[in-house]
């Protein structure tokens, strides 16, 4: 069976859904085509091979601000038409069996056509709402016409039947393995490190703005701490006064992300609280991979996420849920004081509902 795998960028780039898909097809990848919309010029390459069709415009370095968005508006409007035609044409001249479709963008509804799915088989991912990603038109085509449809959670998959009428849906996310449950660590109280991995949207920093001030008062009460964020950009209004933030900009590999995850005593999981159709749907990819990790995990972000609700069912984080700096004082203090029972539910939860093997079995299975 060979499977087409269509998404909006490179397997190959930092962020959690290359992460998902390149754990999900481990073991294939010679049973994998990706194909992916180039946005940028840099190409990365994988064990997967993939064919890359750029947008345009490309975007450049020097398109910043005001230049970036209209950039962006000529790749998804006005010569949105024109990827989409590439794209068909691609996919029409590629030998598959099944095309696997990441629905995050405004070009992929254009390949809901029967005569391109003639004895193929349309399986459909969705990890975002419709509304931050793609267009009621497109998701309808996709979820009425796929043979699956591949959920990111079921909050996400019950708001499309809500939506799109009553369609069978499975949970596919990612997954932790047995050999990334890590045995919980005590906090190192000399030097408190904290890991953030995942790339990094404006919208994130008035949080990590809140847990810089919160961690600059505790020092005064003789806590060190040091900030690792992996795999984004500076932040350059972040000026803390007496903690260290070490940026680590490149990528690396799967293998590499685990172990600066044990290493970690505590992992911080943000979740902007701008975006209801986000936090109330979508589950962050980042959050099964701290499951795993020896550290424990800080939530930050909007009371009623999906991600806050499965986290306090399981008694498996520690949840700051406003931009208050004082709150967010006591809850690093009940994090780094909790003992190893905040760990161990949240690998008992990594085994219940994130086993890897289970969801790679449960995607292959067809």
């Amino acid at each position: 069976m060979k499977i087409l795998s269509i998404q909006p960028a490179s397997l190959y780039q930092n962020g959690g859904m290359g992460r998902l898909l390149r754990r999900l097809y481990k073991g294939h990848e010679k049973d994998i085509i990706g194909l992916y919309i180039n946005t940028n010029s840099s190409i990365k390459k994988g064990e997967i091979n993939e064919i890359s069709i750029s947008a345009f415009p490309i975007h450049r370095p020097w398109m910043r601000w005001k230049f970036r968005d209209l950039f962006i508006w000529m790749r998804e409007y006005l010569f949105c038409n024109l990827t989409k035609y590439k794209l068909k044409r691609t996919v029409s001249k590629t030998q598959f069996d099944v095309l696997h479709i990441i629905n995050y963008g405004p070009f992929f509804g254009i390949l809901c056509d029967e005569k391109l799915l003639i004895n193929k088989q349309l399986w459909t991912s969705f990890h975002d709402h419709f509304l931050l990603c793609s267009s009621y038109n497109d998701v309808q085509k996709l979820w009425n016409l796929s043979n699956r449809r591949l959920m990111i959670s079921k909050e996400l998959g019950e708001e499309y039947q809500r939506i799109f009428g009553f369609k069978e849906f499975e949970l596919i996310t990612d997954g932790v393995s047995q050999e990334e449950i890590s045995i919980p660590k005590e906090i190192n109280q000399n030097q408190i490190n904290i890991y953030f991995s995942g790339l990094l949207h404006l919208d994130y920093y008035p949080l990590f703005k809140v847990l810089i001030e919160a961690l600059d008062l505790l020092t005064v009460e003789g806590y060190s701490f040091k900030l690792i964020i992996r795999g984004t950009q500076k932040i350059k209004f972040l000026k803390p006064e007496k903690i260290e933030i070490d940026y680590r900009i490149n990528f690396i590999s799967d293998e590499e992300i685990k172990k600066e995850l044990d290493m970690a005593d505590f992992l911080y999981l943000p979740i902007k609280f701008t975006k209801p159709n986000f936090y109330l749907y979508s589950l962050s990819t980042k959050m099964i991979s701290y499951l795993g990790a020896a550290g424990k995990i800080l939530y930050h972000g909007p009371y009623n996420s999906a991600a806050c609700n499965l986290l306090q069912e399981n008694h498996a984080a520690i949840s700051c849920v406003s931009l208050d700096v004082e709150e967010m004082v006591t809850k690093l203090k009940e994090i780094i004081n909790a003992d190893k029972k905040l760990s161990i539910n949240a690998k008992e939860l990594a085994k219940s509902k994130f086993e890897l093997e289970s969801i790679q079995k449960t995607f292959w299975q067809h």
